[in-house]
């Protein structure tokens, strides 16, 4: 998969967030620099959106990620390129991601209790982020195995759904990507991951966290990081 508006930096640079820095750092972006989560979420689904071949399928779950996903399908259908969305459940979404459900029922979509990849060629997975601690079971498992299945282009939303954020390891069953939206800066999984074919080609892409709380967690980022860009390729 291509994305709309390649760069040719690189990323080999960019100091990675572990899950526990990277929910410091939304909480100090909501709490003390002002930023709200529902911010991010537009952006990351933007960011995710843009990255789309042809028509796509949303699967998502019922968490942030999940919200970045419905964020993403909104902006498809607005493209013409929304084949259909679904989420684990509908009924568990709250805050944010309850907001952008709204927000794309409003128009029309309806948010379907399974999916059906029909003929998409993109699968946009955003069923699990970067706080998993142990294998997907249920209908996540469930829908992981579908995805994989699927024989479509699979787009994984920060990590692919299965992999754990910060060793890298594919947990029974893990999304295979064949591109990975990564948001904000790297997760150290996607530097050292438990074989290939797991994440394809990943991008990092800025969702306009402020560099102010990366840096409150000791990461330290360029301010000039974005300025010309909006992403960078992880080498």
């Amino acid at each position: 998969m291509t994305p709309s508006a390649p760069s040719s930096s690189s990323g080999r640079d960019l100091p990675s967030l572990t899950s526990a820095q990277a929910r410091e750092v939304d909480r100090l972006t909501a709490e003390r620099f002002r930023v709200p989560v529902e911010w991010l979420m537009e952006a990351a689904g933007w960011q995710v959106a843009r990255h789309c071949e042809g028509l796509a399928v949303v699967v998502c779950g019922h968490g942030n990620n999940g919200g970045d996903g419905l964020a993403a399908a909104r902006h498809l259908h607005r493209w013409g390129r929304l084949k259909s969305v679904a989420c684990t459940d509908r009924a568990a979404l709250k805050g944010p991601a309850a907001l952008e459900a709204e927000a794309l029922e409003a128009m029309g979509v309806e948010i379907r209790a399974e999916p059906d990849f029909g003929a998409a060629r993109t699968i946009v997975d955003a069923l699990l982020g970067t706080g998993l601690s142990r294998p997907p079971g249920g209908k996540y498992a469930e829908w992981i195995q579908t995805i994989n299945s699927a024989g479509k282009q699979v787009l994984a939303v920060d990590v692919p759904s299965g992999l754990e954020t910060d060793t890298g390891k594919a947990l029974d069953p893990t999304v295979r990507a064949d591109l990975t939206v990564t948001l904000g800066l790297p997760k150290p999984g996607l530097r050292k991951l438990d074989g290939p074919g797991l994440a394809g080609t990943v991008w990092v892409v800025d969702i306009g966290i402020p560099f102010e709380a990366y840096a409150a967690v000791g990461a330290t980022v360029p301010h000039d990081l974005y300025s010309m860009q909006d992403q960078v390729r992880l080498a």
